[in-house]
């Protein structure tokens, strides 16, 4: 990284990566604010300066929170940016309030639910881009009870998994069309306490645990992102995941309140949240790899727990998963050879 007039200097850098090896570990102090703040002080921030005019950029989930933030930060590059959002009045309401931020008129709203693959199906045969650049999974759920979309898969798998998975498929030649695509699914850190499993999916014979199904398919979208990754490689598309950190947003309110209420003094912003993925979605180093785990925009380990390392056996489950519930992924598995679990 290039000093710049007023970026921290060698000495600061040196002493905030130091610290960070130290704190780090803790997680506290690397997911809250105060880590954000410490990592930041390594940030190149040449990375974000991209002139996006001509791109167009899908964000789902982007009425609020990080999704929200993420589109402010695109559009205010130039990109066109399409807000794909459950909610029509909501997505509209979000739409306005980024044109009042940005000075855009290339914002533009679809009512897309990301659990219904009905709604993906309507949205990408119907979606008149020529192509697609940036393609951002942000949208999630985290539901008390268990809950069965229409077309039979649990709520929490469908709209954190399955529905990306498909709404990527699908938009696969719009992704090819563009060159050099970027594909990025925003997990969490509670994906850290999780084993890849495929088995009971929809929770059928458990007792339904809503945190621990977020976390699951919060690691089910780290795998997916290597799978891709590896099948999407000959079409210049570069898939990631990446977590936020702990981000102070309408969800995590809602979903988490206790959480929420213990925390929310060290709270990120939506901001600080959504930088690795505005950084994912625009700075040249990310195009440099593909399939990688990021935070606070540095590649990072998707273990840190032994018992959490999955088998290439769990793997081979959980591609004949995603095969079972969505059609289109059997073809891409199919030209894909099975990817080992690699140490990580």
């Amino acid at each position: 990284m290039k000093d710049q007039p007023g970026s921290p200097g060698p000495l600061l850098r040196s002493a905030a990566a130091a610290l960070s090896r130290i704190l780090d570990p803790t997680i506290v102090l690397s997911f809250d604010r105060s880590g954000f703040r410490r990592h930041a002080i390594n940030f190149d921030p040449s990375d974000l300066d991209a002139d996006l005019k001509g791109r167009t950029c899908l964000v789902t989930g982007a009425n609020s929170g990080i999704g929200f933030a993420t589109a402010e930060g695109l559009a205010a590059r130039g990109a066109s940016v399409w807000l794909l959002c459950r909610s029509r009045e909501r997505g509209a309401q979000a739409a306005l309030a980024l044109r009042e931020a940005t000075g855009s008129r290339s914002i533009h709203v679809a009512t897309v639910d990301v659990a219904d693959f009905g709604s993906i199906r309507r949205f990408a045969a119907g979606f008149r881009a020529g192509a697609v650049d940036v393609l951002v999974h942000n949208a999630g759920v985290l539901p008390d009870e268990r809950v069965l979309t229409a077309d039979g898969n649990e709520l929490t798998l469908a709209t954190n998994l399955l529905g990306p998975l498909l709404l990527t498929l699908l938009l696969l030649p719009k992704l090819r069309a563009s060159g050099a695509a970027r594909v990025i699914f925003v997990s969490s850190g509670g994906m850290y306490t999780q084993r890849l499993s495929a088995a009971d999916p929809d929770w059928k014979s458990r007792r339904f645990d809503g945190v621990a199904a977020y976390a699951q398919t919060k690691r089910m979208q780290v795998t997916l992102a290597e799978l891709l990754a590896e099948a999407l490689a000959p079409f210049q598309v570069v898939v990631h995941s990446m977590h936020p950190g702990w981000a102070d947003t309408p969800a995590v309110r809602s979903s988490l309140p206790r959480f929420h209420a213990a925390t929310r003094h060290i709270l990120r912003s939506p901001a600080q949240g959504a930088d690795t993925v505005l950084w994912l979605a625009v700075s040249a180093v990310a195009r440099h790899s593909s399939g990688r785990f990021w935070f606070d925009r540095k590649a990072r380990p998707t273990h840190l727990l032994s018992r959490t390392r999955e088998t290439p056996a769990d793997r081979q489950r959980f591609r004949a998963l995603c095969a079972e519930r969505v059609p289109e992924f059997r073809s891409l598995a199919a030209a894909a050879p099975p990817a080992p679990s690699r140490p990580r």
